[in-house]
């Protein structure tokens, strides 16, 4: 599942460029909102910030993770029944 760690990454690199001042400026940054602002606002409508720190960021990349996870065990099982059957 390639795609979700490549996302994975861009997510960590996303978060690292919210420390730095002018991240967001950059190209890097700028293509790096536009991925990723949309999925992590989607958290951040819920998960409210403790204090000064956003927590939003921390859910969307596990809930990827769990996401990623279930998504595998399905295919396993599937492949399971097709080998079984076949």
């Amino acid at each position: 599942m390639q795609g979700f760690q490549i996302y994975r990454i861009a997510l960590i690199v996303y978060f690292l460029l919210s420390w730095m001042p002018g991240g967001y400026q950059s190209g890097l940054g700028q293509f790096l909102i536009r991925i990723c602002e949309p999925y992590v606002g989607i958290f951040r409508r819920f998960v409210p910030p403790v204090g000064m720190i956003s927590l939003a960021g921390i859910v969307a990349f596990f809930f990827l993770t769990f996401i990623e996870m279930g998504i595998t065990q399905v295919f396993q099982i599937l492949f399971r029944l097709v080998v079984q059957i076949g």
